[in-house]
């Protein structure tokens, strides 16, 4: 096994943090600048945090079996930024569900799934591995982010994981 379930707490621990704090730097700003085009790879800030999200739902479909409710890699999920953020912590919350009831066997094992984009074909892969990239791949992005972020005046805050304040807690393993 790659990782282990105390891994999986404390960077779903990660997500929400950081989550939270770029959701707070993006309230700083007005609607037509989130949207704006800035030239990143999904073109503004509402849509890199967008991507987040549309990837985070379809990974967590993929661990959890409950619908993801995402029909393609671009889809665009929410348009009001309130009900975004709601829907961001709901996401945060699922994979602290799903994380707080994971067993080693379980991480141990593979998950099935098919891919949304290309010729849509069934993968087979380590579950541990999956995770890790899950949580990666939403660290990844929200580097982006912070990079928008500044370009537009606003300070992001602290985002390295060795800075994490104890405080920042899961409703569901109270970490």
């Amino acid at each position: 096994m790659m990782i282990t379930i105390d891994y999986c707490k404390q960077f779903a621990r990660y997500n929400r943090w950081q989550n939270q704090s770029l959701f707070t730097a993006c309230e700083k700003l007005n609607d037509e600048t989130r949207k704006r085009n800035m030239g990143a790879f999904f073109k503004s800030i509402h849509n890199t945090l967008n991507h987040i999200l549309v990837g985070d739902r379809l990974w967590l479909s993929r661990f959890d079996g409950e619908p993801s409710g995402v029909t393609a890699l671009d889809q665009v999920l929410y348009v009001d930024f309130d009900e975004f953020k709601k829907q961001r912590g709901f996401a945060d919350n699922r994979c602290d569900r799903f994380v707080a009831a994971l067993t080693p066997k379980q991480l141990a094992g593979n998950i099935t799934f098919r891919r949304l984009s290309g010729n849509q074909e069934e993968l087979t892969k380590p579950l541990d591995f999956c995770l890790m990239h899950y949580f990666n791949h939403g660290t990844h992005h929200r580097g982006q982010v912070t990079t928008l972020l500044m370009q537009c005046g606003i300070d992001p805050g602290v985002t390295d994981l060795m800075m994490m304040p104890k405080d920042i807690v899961s409703p569901v393993f109270g970490l």
